[in-house]
This record gives structure tokens, C-alpha cells and sequence, in this order.
């Protein structure tokens, strides 16, 4: 076969594969992202799903997107911009005209820009790239649609499969304009449909058949290429947040020595991590699908009484209907690990899309004094860390924990060294009977150790350690029920001191950039990658500039008030309205100095905007 002459070498490019909810936008961009990994590029994902299930075939309102920045090194988060962009129809074109770079390569099915389906778009005339004023694009059109049929023809599928195939060929047209290696396309298609193999026949098929048309009729000037990173020798792959989540949890179940259990209910965008633990019964791990929220979260204390590793997963309208039983596993100080994937809100809201506007609930959305472990995970990858470390802090110090991620990071994936556990810390749960060599009658359901005010923790079934623990108040010294004023003013003061003593386990605040800087960068959660490069592109501009970026919220590292105070100005940049600027606020009331950001658009930040915004901030005295 012939081969385009000129392979031009670029360091990262940003590619979007849009079309319907139908398309198969999403399994395009995920099989491209992932041989991109297994490659040896840095990757990160931007799976943006419509929020109606079912929108009307070519709408502007069912379109699905898929956007994967690939490059060498330096990947920060997905991208602002599109270099090339895949649009199986004209709504895809149109919902993504304002993401185009000047020069990007848009790949369009002509087939599917007929008059009918511009109508369908609300085109008011049969040039849309003319009527969008795309001028400064490179458009490529070709039949995706009728050279699928005629690639399909006599493969015995009926006309409906093999257009479920044309989103390979708009993939095998990617692979070859990006020099990625079909051979690895062709495995995960396997793994992906391992029970049809006709279907696996079909798509391969087809993927090669796109290969092979832009690579013989020479679609553009250059082919392109982005070299391999040098990485550490070791185990790639690449990981979503979800699936790193679950991941976490079970590591940490490993570590500790105990059974994992997660009681949840089904609900966008957590589910993932409900659907992974099914499968892992290799591990012991049982997960079971509950007949609602609340079922989900008191069926996992059940088990955390129970001597279980514990964890629930929701979003936010979840979070709410969890918040009863949280403040359950609060009084009766139980670990448990409860993920709260952060959607748009209120209410049903934006179901697919992602903020972080959960994190007040997080922190205050029970009935009276109810202090517990709140943590954030700013990546995909850093969600295995995050529920490794939740984990331990809940099992070690006996109190629930949420772990905020958010649907951005939680269907984003990044390229994932499997890690060595060999190199993590050994989890040590404070159980009575290692404390006390078996001597019962030393014990109190709310005896403490008294450095870390955590309870010692008494399984069920063991001699001598009756639980006397439940959702009353009880007496400090007997476990008891007691209304006494100054046991209730005496439980509620230590339940807060045992929170806030973990400030003394966890590791303290880190800054990146200029430590001489005026200006400080504040973050947390899923916005860290953009946070990050916008911070860089400042200091490239050359001006000095410091970022913090948060993972511990609940309680904050130990150094949070010094280091915040050697600031003469802090930008918090937040996708809510500035909860999490209040929140130092209220902690730090002599920080005069906090500045706020914020957009609560469902969508990611872009970093060209804060690059501007944080700039005039700095330079407005």
C-alpha cells in the first residue's frame, strides 16, 4: 500500500469524535485514546454525553462527544481546543464550531449532510460551513456511510449493524492520519465484542477499510506523528476515575486485610464503580445493587459493624437522600468510604455534566455537629490514590470519609502506571482485641487511644465485646444511652478533635511554581490540570505566580493558614459559586486576601480563560 510522504512531528494535538448518541462517539474516542496509551503517549479524556437519553436522531441536543488530547509529554487535561474534529452529522458540526482552532481538520460524513439532516440542525441553508463562517477549517468530506455499506457488503449483517460499523471508519481515517497501529485497534475491538465474533469480523473490517482509504487517496498534506514519552520501565494502561476508584478501594481492602463490601444504587455518572466491584469476586469483593440510596449507604454500615471495609457511591441528589445514615456512621464512629461524583445540580440538573458544587453538602449537609473526613481527587489516576488513602484514613481513625471526584475526572482517563503495592503502607485498623490481649472487661464501646481520640473497634461475635453502639447519644465511659448535658457537649467536642487531629497523619500542603511569588492559585478536585497549565503559561508570560492545589478539605494539611498567609492575593478558582473560598474564609477569618473564580457552566474549565482572568486579577490592585 502507498504511503503519504510527508509525517509531520507535532508535541500534543486535541482530537474530538462527535456525531449522535448512536454514533459510537464514545467507543471511537476510547479505543483511540487507549492504543494512544498503550503507544507510550501521555493522554487525557473528555467523554461529554447529552443529557437527554434518547434526544431526536441529528438534533443539537443529541449530539455526544468524545475529546482526547494526545502528546509526548505535558498533558494536563483535555484540551480547550480542537485540532481535529469528527462529525458524523451537521448538529455535531454546529454544537462544536466554537471548540475549532484556526487550521483544524474537520472530518465529516457527506452522507449525512443532506437537506434533511441540516434541517434537522436548524441550518438555514445547504452550506454549513459557509452559514458557521468556518473559513479558517480545513473540511474533509468524505461518504463514511456508503463506503461502510459497500466495505460490509456480504457479510450477512443486516443494514442497521453495519451502520453501527461507520464510526470504525471514521476511527481507521484517525489512525492513519495520526500513524497509530491498528494492530492494538483490532485487539480491544476483540475484547470489546468477544461474544459476537461476527461483529468483531465486521468492525475490524471496516476500521481497516478507513485505514486504508486515507491512506491511499492522501486525504491531507501530512500525516502526523507524536513520539512516545520515555517513561519508567513498568505496566501502562489507561484508566478512567471511576474504574481507578474501584480500584483504590480494593488495594486498600488487600492492604488492610479485610473484605470490601460497597452497598449502592445506580445513578449518573457513579455507576461505573458499582459495575466494576460486580466483577470482582476474584477479589472477594461484594458489591450489591440496592433498591435505593439509603438502602445503599445503611446496608454498608451493616457491614463496616460487621468488620468490612465499607463503601457506598452516589452523586450528588444521592448525597442528599445518604445524609440520615451518614450522620448514623458519625456517632457510631464506623469507617466508612463514601465516593460522591460530583454532577450538575440542583436537583436532576445536568446529569452528564460536571461541577463541584457538592463539596457544602460534603461538609455540612447533616443534622447537628456531624464533623467528618472530606478528600477530593484531582485526576483520573489520582482517583486510585485518593480511595487507597480514604481508605485508611476511615479505617484507622474510625469515621466516615467522602471522596469527592467529579464526572469530568470519573469518565476522563489518563495513560496509568499500575502501580506496586509493595510500595504502599500497611493499613491498621484499631481493633479491641490487639489493644487489649483479650481482656474484655478493660473495654467500653467508646474507650479511646489518647493521642488519637479514635474508639477501639469490637466485631460482632467476639467474647466479651457486645456492641453497645446505635444512633442515641451515649455516655462516654459506659456506651450507655445518655441525655447528660455534659456527656453530649463532651462526645460532641471529641468527635471534632478526632477529625481534626488527622491533620497530624496527612501529608501538608504542597505549592507549585514560584514560592516568592505575590499571587497564589488555589484549587481542588477535578480542575487540577487546568489550574496547572494555566498557572505555567502565566509564568511563561513572565510573571511570577504559585499554585496550591488541595486534596485534603476536611480536615486541611496542617500548614493550610501559613501558607495561605504569605500570599499578598489568592485566586480560588472553583466550578460552584466560591463554596470553597468561604470555607478558608470561615477557617482563616484573618485572610483578607482570598479572590474569587468561578464558572458553573457543567463544562471544564478553559485555560486560555483563566489565563486572562487570573492575569487581570493580578494586575488589579
Amino acid at each position: 500500500m502507498p504511503t503519504n510522504a510527508v509525517v509531520t512531528d507535532i508535541k500534543q494535538v486535541t482530537i474530538r469524535f462527535s456525531g449522535d448518541s448512536g454514533d459510537g462517539m464514545q467507543l471511537s474516542g476510547t479505543i483511540f485514546s487507549t492504543l494512544s496509551a498503550i503507544f507510550g503517549n501521555e493522554i487525557a479524556t473528555f467523554p461529554d454525553f447529552p443529557a437527554e437519553i434518547r434526544a431526536p436522531q441529528g438534533s443539537l441536543h443529541g449530539v455526544s462527544g468524545f475529546q482526547v488530547r494526545i502528546g509526548a509529554k505535558d498533558v494536563y487535561n483535555s484540551g480547550d481546543k480542537t485540532d481535529v474534529l469528527v462529525a458524523m452529522n451537521p448538529a455535531a458540526l454546529k454544537v462544536n464550531t466554537p471548540f475549532l482552532k484556526k487550521g483544524s481538520i474537520v472530518l465529516f460524513d457527506t452522507d449525512s449532510f443532506q437537506k434533511k439532516d441540516l434541517d434537522k440542525a436548524l441550518f438555514q441553508t445547504q452550506d454549513p460551513f459557509k452559514e458557521l463562517s468556518l473559513d479558517h477549517v480545513q473540511p474533509i468530506g468524505v461518504a463514511i456511510t456508503s463506503m461502510t455499506r459497500s466495505s460490509l457488503e456480504g457479510s450477512g449483517l443486516e443494514n442497521k449493524e453495519m451502520l453501527r460499523c461507520k464510526n470504525m471508519f471514521a476511527l481507521g481515517i484517525v489512525c492513519w492520519l495520526f500513524n497509530r497501529p491498528l494492530e492494538i485497534a483490532d485487539k480491544l475491538l476483540k475484547q470489546k465484542f468477544s461474544k459476537r465474533p461476527k461483529i468483531v469480523e465486521a468492525n475490524i473490517k471496516v476500521l481497516t477499510d478507513g485505514y486504508n482509504y486515507g491512506n491511499n487517496i492522501h486525504l491531507t498534506a501530512s500525516t502526523y506523528r507524536i513520539e512516545p514519552i520515555e517513561a519508567s520501565k513498568g505496566f501502562y494502561t489507561d484508566v478512567n476515575g471511576n474504574t481507578a476508584t474501584a480500584y483504590g478501594l480494593i488495594a486498600a481492602a488487600e492492604k488492610a486485610g479485610l473484605p470490601l463490601f460497597l452497598g449502592s444504587y445506580p445513578i449518573t455518572p457513579a455507576t461505573d464503580i458499582l459495575q466494576e466491584l460486580v466483577k470482582r469476586k476474584d477479589f472477594g469483593v461484594k458489591a450489591l445493587q440496592m433498591e435505593d440510596e439509603i438502602a445503599g449507604i445503611t446496608s454498608s454500615i451493616g457491614a463496616a459493624f460487621a468488620g468490612s471495609l465499607a463503601a457506598t457511591s452516589t452523586s450528588g441528589p444521592g448525597l442528599a437522600l445518604k445524609s440520615e445514615a451518614l450522620g448514623l456512621a458519625v456517632i457510631t464512629e464506623l469507617p466508612l468510604v463514601l465516593i460522591d461524583v460530583q454532577r450538575s445540580g440542583p436537583s436532576t440538573g445536568m446529569p452528564t455534566k460536571s461541577e463541584q458544587t457538592d463539596l457544602n453538602q460534603a461538609l455540612y449537609g447533616r443534622n447537628g455537629e456531624s464533623p467528618l473526613v472530606v478528600m477530593a481527587a484531582a485526576s483520573p489516576t489520582d482517583c486510585f490514590e485518593c480511595a487507597f488513602t480514604a481508605s485508611k484514613i476511615a479505617l484507622e481513625h474510625m469515621t466516615p470519609v467522602i471522596l469527592l471526584t467529579d464526572g469530568y475526572i470519573a469518565n476522563g482517563s489518563s495513560a496509568w502506571k499500575i502501580p506496586n503495592m509493595e510500595h504502599y503502607p500497611e493499613i491498621k485498623p484499631p481493633f479491641v482485641e490487639n489493644q487489649f490481649s483479650g481482656d474484655a472487661s478493660a473495654w467500653s464501646p467508646y474507650l479511646r487511644n489518647k493521642e488519637t481520640l479514635v474508639r477501639y473497634w469490637g466485631i460482632p461475635g467476639k467474647p466479651g465485646y457486645m456492641h453497645r453502639i446505635g444512633g442515641l447519644e451515649k455516655d462516654l465511659l459506659t456506651g450507655i444511652i445518655s441525655s447528660n448535658p455534659e456527656n453530649h457537649q463532651q462526645m460532641v467536642h471529641i468527635r471534632q478533635q478526632k477529625i481534626d487531629n488527622i491533620a497530624r497523619y496527612i501529608p501538608e500542603q504542597e505549592v507549585l511554581g514560584d514560592r516568592d511569588a505575590d499571587t497564589l492559585i488555589v484549587g481542588w478536585g477535578g480542575t487540577y490540570g487546568h489550574l496547572l497549565e494555566a498557572m505555567l503559561h502565566i509564568r511563561d508570560n513572565g510573571r511570577k505566580v504559585a499554585y496550591a492545589h488541595f486534596r485534603h478539605i476536611s480536615p486541611l494539611p496542617a500548614n493550610s493558614h501559613d501558607l495561605l498567609r504569605r500570599y499578598k492575593k489568592v485566586i480560588v478558582a472553583e466550578q460552584n459559586n466560591g463554596q470553597f473560598a468561604s470555607y478558608l474564609s470561615g477557617k482563616f477569618p484573618d485572610l483578607h486576601t482570598i479572590c474569587k473564580y468561578n464558572k458553573v457552566e457543567g463544562q471544564p474549565f478553559k485555560v486560555i480563560e483563566l489565563v486572562e482572568a487570573f492575569t487581570h486579577m493580578m494586575e488589579n490592585k
